[in-house]
C-alpha cells in the first residue's frame, strides 16, 4: 500500500470541545487572531498557517508542519510559542477534523441564517461539514466558532436545533396559530 503525502492547508486547526476545527479564508481575515482566542478559553491548538492533512481510518487527520509546530503569527506582535505562554496542554499535536468553518467578509456571499441547510466541503477525498461565517468589525468571531463547534456536536449527538424550531411553528402554523 503507498502512502499519499498529507494535503497542505492554508488555515488554522483548533481542538473545541473534542471537535477538530478548520478554519479557513484568505490571509489576514482573522484566522489566528481566532484560534488565539480560542488556546484562551481552554482551547487547544494543532495547527497554525499550515495544516497538514491525512486520511485515516476514522476520516480526516490534521496536524501541523514540523518546522513550524505550534508556532503562531500574530499581526503586530510577532511569532509567539503557544505551548511556552499558555503552557503544554493548550496544544496538541493531532486531531481529526470534524468540521470547516470558512472565514470570509462581511457581505461577500449567501449565509445559511436558520441553520437548516448543512453545506459540506471536500478536502482530501472527504466531504466534511461546512459553515460560513461573515467576519466583520465588532463580530466576536471565536465565540461564534465555539458556537458552531458545540451545534456541531449537539446535532451529532441528536440536540434541538433549527429543524425542531421549524417544526414547532409549522404546527402552531396548522393549529391556526400565529
Amino acid at each position: 500500500m503507498t502512502s499519499r503525502a498529507p494535503v497542505r492547508e492554508h488555515g488554522s486547526l483548533v481542538e473545541i470541545a473534542g471537535i477538530g476545527v478548520l478554519l479557513r479564508g484568505r490571509s489576514g481575515i482573522g484566522k489566528s487572531e481566532s484560534t488565539l482566542e480560542l488556546v484562551m478559553r481552554g482551547h487547544r491548538l494543532v495547527a497554525d498557517d499550515v495544516v497538514l492533512i491525512e486520511a485515516g481510518e476514522e476520516g480526516l487527520v490534521g496536524r501541523a508542519d514540523e518546522l513550524i509546530g505550534h508556532y503562531m503569527e500574530l499581526r503586530g506582535i510577532g511569532i509567539v510559542h503557544v505551548p511556552s505562554l499558555f503552557g503544554r496542554n493548550a496544544v496538541v499535536e493531532t486531531h481529526g477534523i470534524d468540521l470547516v468553518v470558512q472565514l470570509e467578509a462581511w457581505g461577500s456571499g449567501e449565509v445559511e441564517r436558520m441553520g437548516l441547510e448543512r453545506d459540506e466541503v471536500e478536502i482530501a477525498g472527504r466531504r466534511l461539514p461546512w459553515v460560513h461565517l461573515p467576519v466583520a468589525p465588532g463580530r466576536n468571531i471565536a465565540s461564534l466558532i465555539e458556537v458552531a463547534a458545540r451545534n456541531h456536536l449537539g446535532q451529532q449527538q441528536g440536540a434541538p436545533g433549527a429543524a425542531e424550531l421549524e417544526a414547532r411553528v409549522a404546527a402552531r402554523l396548522r393549529e391556526g396559530g400565529g
